[in-house]
């Protein structure tokens, strides 16, 4: 690793905030950009992940996924943004973009790179619950891979809820607590392959489907679309599948008129 990370890391603490989670990942922050780097796992789960948010959110506001900017007009969170590798593809698509994230060293390594791609995008070192306390409301909300890494998790989905507009959507993604997701994403992927640094995940603080489902009805969001997401060895890629075995994505949305 290029950097060391922080016992207490700066940035917002407290709340939802798990500061050795934040620590964590603010020690690889530099290498949020490298493809084949400590982040090569997101890199190869990004084109799944963006399908699948780019034609839900059309589908939701009556957009053609197909053109160029598809998501024009609309507010979009991205929360526990990291370095931005969802962010700034959002940004593509047309949306006005905030990225949010506890870790100021990926807050300065997302704004470093969105400025050399000329993207505006509106990074900010904060949290959840200081979003929602300041009035900050969006269309869309991307809460993808943080869920398990937050220290209250219902807190965490009521500060998100909060956030949504009427007619709103909320997508997720996190790890099912099976024993398949222990074999395959903590010990396969940490300790037998080396795609993720050791300690990246905490197996307790994985997320059943059940368990999301009513962490988002106690927020108020109801879920509109479960979907499994598994990957193929032999390919190199991963793909929208029945398998919740490992990882999942949810779409919930919040109740009300656009």
């Amino acid at each position: 690793m290029s950097e060391t990370a922080e016992k207490t890391p700066k940035g917002p603490s407290g709340g939802t905030v798990d500061p050795d989670e934040i620590a964590r990942f603010q020690a690889m922050a530099a290498e949020w950009w490298d493809p084949a780097g400590k982040f090569r796992p997101l890199h190869k789960f990004n084109p799944v992940r963006l399908g699948f948010i780019r034609d839900r959110i059309a589908a939701r506001f009556g957009r053609d996924p197909k053109s160029a900017h598809p998501l024009s007009g609309l507010r979009l969170l991205d929360i526990g943004c990291g370095g931005g590798l969802l962010s700034e593809p959002m940004c593509r698509l047309g949306a006005e973009v905030v990225g949010a994230d506890a870790g100021e060293k990926n807050i300065a390594t997302a704004s470093v790179h969105a400025a050399g791609q000329g993207l505006a995008i509106d990074y900010r070192c904060t949290t959840a619950e200081a979003l929602a306390a300041s009035g900050e409301r969006f269309d869309v909300i991307l809460n993808m891979e943080v869920i398990e890494h937050v220290a209250d998790r219902d807190a965490f989905l009521k500060a998100c809820a909060e956030m949504l507009k009427p007619g709103g959507i909320m997508f997720l993604a996190t790890l099912n607590r099976t024993l398949k997701a222990f074999g395959l994403a903590v010990v396969g992927a940490e300790y037998v392959l080396g795609w993720l640094p050791r300690g990246t995940h905490d197996w307790s603080k994985f997320v059943t489907p059940d368990e999301l489902k009513r962490g988002l009805a106690g927020a108020g969001l109801g879920v509109v679309e479960l979907t499994g997401v598994s990957y193929n060895p032999l390919f190199d890629n991963w793909s929208l599948s029945r398998d919740m075995g490992v990882n999942y994505m949810a779409l919930a949305e919040k109740p009300g008129p656009r």
